[in-house]
């Protein structure tokens, strides 16, 4: 929650907003619209406000992203249904030989050679036969390379051949799931959504689970919901693969003349404004202004500029009126951004508050705001 702080010297201002009002009229406990306005249009604002309309919403769409880094996925494609050795795999190898003076049976019907680990260079050493390349191949390839090779020391042997699946044919599924653990690949047709099903599926009661899967040196991320409406996005596993299921991290604040100030997680992977507000539980209907939400946010200073690609200034104050027909249709479609704060302030004309109703309220919105930070 790194983002946050840079939010406290916004809120505390609006805290200052709000001690100037309470002096002026009766006690309020969120901002008049109007007020958090009129100082971005002073000398030493240093914050840019942005009406949300029709027009609008295309122009911020194309400015940058903040809150959460973004991860990007992997598509799926096509593999084989066979599973090929990989350095590490362990072999188990049997030979049948009716020669009595085998040297691989020793005079024996059989002989089995067990554990035999697929070495870094991708071969495995068989006695009397030599090293042998075996990574790449599947187990019908490998066991025919075998086949050729002891054909040229005992010509009427039968060469049997097992794979028991190490680390470059396994993937970890770490948790989030019923059972967690290490899977071996059964092919490679094995995707994210096979080994959360042999995993035992999600754990119940994980809001909006998100898929992290961890590649090499690379992490990539998308939400399960959005694996299941979108196959094509099921990618294949690759061995080494390691895979975590876990809750949806991303949160947003509501404060001021909110029916609830408090974090809020997401619950779906794009939330609108419209859908935060339902979230919040609304518009305060005694104080409360639904022409006057505010929505606030900080952008990295390196998206400021002085054209429509990005906003004119770091912290940004976004106003939305739901008063009207697009500004109930612009806030259906405006994004909520990871960390924003949505900021309910209240009508002009107030309902008659005691000082201790101001008192807990302005407390509660320093502790809310405290604990954002924390």
């Amino acid at each position: 929650m790194a983002h946050l702080p840079a939010f406290g010297k916004l809120i505390l201002c609006v805290l200052a907003t709000l001690a100037v009002a309470a002096c002026d009229n009766l006690p309020r406990t969120a901002p008049v619209e109007r007020e958090v306005v009129e100082v971005a249009s002073g000398e030493v604002a240093d914050f840019a406000v942005y009406p949300v309309t029709r027009e609008f919403l295309p122009i911020v769409a194309a400015w940058p992203g903040t809150g959460n880094r973004h991860l990007g996925w992997i598509p799926t494609s096509g593999g084989a249904r066979t599973s090929v050795i990989g350095t590490g795999d362990q072999l188990r190898i049997t030979v049948w030989d009716s020669d009595n003076d085998s040297l691989l049976t020793n005079s024996d019907p059989s002989t089995v050679i067990e554990a035999l680990t697929v070495a870094p260079d991708g071969t495995v050493f068989v006695p009397y036969v030599g090293n042998v390349e075996v990574a790449g191949l599947t187990e019908q390839l490998a066991r025919v390379e075998l086949q050729d090779r002891v054909d040229l020391v005992a010509p009427q042997a039968q060469v049997q051949l097992e794979l028991v699946q190490g680390r470059a044919n396994s993937v970890d599924l770490v948790g989030g799931v019923n059972n967690a653990g290490r899977f071996p690949m059964p092919d490679r047709n094995y995707t994210v959504l096979n080994l959360i099903a042999d995993g035992g599926g999600v754990q119940q009661g994980m809001e909006n689970p998100q898929i992290r899967l961890i590649r090499g040196g690379s992490i990539y991320g998308t939400s399960i919901d959005r694996l299941f409406a979108e196959p094509g996005l099921d990618t294949l596993l690759h061995g080494g693969d390691r895979v975590i299921v876990e809750e949806d991290r991303r949160y947003f604040l509501s404060l001021g003349a909110a029916g609830e100030q408090n974090q809020h997680r997401f619950p779906q992977d794009h939330l609108t404004a419209l859908d935060a507000i339902s979230i919040i539980g609304g518009v305060e209907g005694r104080r409360g202004n639904p022409g006057g939400v505010l929505v606030l946010r900080e952008y990295p200073h390196s998206a400021v500029r002085p054209d429509a690609r990005g906003p004119d200034q770091a912290r940004v104050v976004f106003a939305l009126d739901l008063t009207n027909a697009d500004g109930l249709f612009s806030a259906r479609n405006f994004r909520i951004n990871p960390g924003d704060l949505v900021l309910v302030t209240e009508s002009p004309v107030t309902g008659v508050q005691t000082i201790f109703g101001l008192v807990g309220s302005a407390f509660g919105l320093v502790n809310a705001a405290n604990n954002a930070t924390n």
